[in-house]
């Protein structure tokens, strides 16, 4: 909820958006509050469900509810982008010349 009150998404004219449109985030934050809050942001949510809630709520038949949506595709996105920055921190500091963290990620030849 802190990480969300301080995006500020910058627009070419007028105040920035502080509303992302879809929020991708790992199974730690898979709880019940985060979706709540997210829900009533109007934020869609790309978590993965935990096995245990996922369990508790086939345990529970048809008093369980509905399991969360889950978009497998966004998520691919999210992973990619980890693997980036993992891989620019075992990289080490940017070589001479790198103007962003993209450029840093291209093959050194």
């Amino acid at each position: 909820m802190p990480v969300l009150a301080a995006i500020r998404v910058p627009r070419r004219r007028g105040r920035p958006r502080t509303t992302p449109d879809r929020v991708l985030a790992d199974k730690a934050y898979a709880s019940k509050a985060n979706r709540d809050y997210l829900r009533r942001r109007g934020v869609r949510a790309t978590i993965p469900d935990k096995a245990d809630q996922a369990l508790n709520r086939k345990n529970k038949g048809p008093k369980g509810g509905r399991p969360p949506t889950f978009d497998k595709a966004a998520y691919r996105v999210r992973h990619a982008v980890e693997c980036g920055i993992n891989r620019l921190k075992e990289a080490g500091p940017w070589p001479p010349g790198t103007t962003s963290w993209l450029s840093a990620m291209r093959p050194r030849s």
